[in-house]
């Protein structure tokens, strides 16, 4: 990695049901395999659910951070050695609505993590709201996550189009999920990258393609991860490879990291 500081990924796209939280979850054990701290903000305020594919259920989350005197460190949900999760609220928390004081509270408390990661990934809620959109905009990179349909497709280029002419995001990572194999995970993000680069002063970059596989579905229903309910698996291969390019893959150089930068980016958009 080419920045010192925690590398920071949107896990994005645009509609429901594609996968994100699949994907965040199963990048993150496998970049913890490879011996990388991350760290999982489960940005999806209103339906959090990150902590459902880890089987802990926190006793604490974002919202009673801002109402009690719990500390930041005090609502981690420490998955294992290397994968800790920073839960979000459910219903109540608004980032957009926070006062200056709860603004700089979180802040100040979030430099406490520092050196301690070497990921933040970002699982974002669906859709294209405002909170969608400043999370993924604050973050040094946003991975977008398509399926072979029209709507999914649709929502995709929506999601770039606005963070592109809003906060001015020139690069995303695309990756294809629930295709047939490789070639067809191939043709989708050419699809993609043929338009965005006519219509958008943007770059796409391929991170790879995840096929329809019953094993990882079945890993999601029982809660498994993917690696250790089928390791020989297609789908597993194939989130590992995502995984290993992702730790290869030059870190935006031009945009400082940190945690306490990514806040102060999300709170002064918000």
């Amino acid at each position: 990695m080419t920045n010192s500081g925690i590398r920071t990924i949107s896990i994005t796209s645009g509609k429901g049901g594609v996968g994100k939280t699949t994907v965040t979850v199963n990048l993150a054990h496998n970049l913890a395999k490879m011996g990388k701290r991350v760290l999982i903000l489960d940005g999806d305020l209103s339906l959090a659910n990150v902590d459902l594919f880890f089987k802990k259920v926190p006793e604490y989350t974002l919202q009673d951070f801002f109402s009690t005197e719990v500390d930041l460190k005090d609502i981690l949900v420490k998955y294992s050695k290397n994968i800790h999760i920073l839960p979000g609220a459910s219903g109540a928390l608004d980032l957009a609505r926070l006062d200056v004081f709860q603004k700089k509270m979180l802040v100040d408390s979030v430099s406490e993590f520092e050196g301690h990661y070497d990921y933040l990934l970002i699982d974002t809620a669906s859709g294209i709201s405002d909170e969608v959109l400043y999370l993924s905009s604050a973050a040094q990179e946003v991975m977008v996550v398509v399926l072979p349909d029209p709507a999914s497709i649709t929502d995709a280029y929506a999601l770039m189009k606005l963070l592109n002419q809003r906060y001015k995001t020139k690069s995303f990572s695309i990756v294809t999920n629930q295709v047939l194999n490789e070639k067809e995970g191939l043709s989708l993000f050419h699809r993609i990258n043929s338009v965005s680069t006519k219509f958008l002063n943007v770059s796409l970059n391929y991170m790879g393609y995840i096929p329809f596989d019953l094993n990882l579905r079945h890993a999601n229903h029982k809660q498994e991860m993917i690696a250790d309910f089928a390791p020989q698996s297609q789908a597993n291969l194939c989130l590992k490879r995502i995984a290993e390019k992702v730790e290869g893959f030059p870190t935006r150089t031009e945009v400082p990291g940190g945690l306490q930068f990514f806040w102060n980016q999300v709170l002064d958009i918000a």
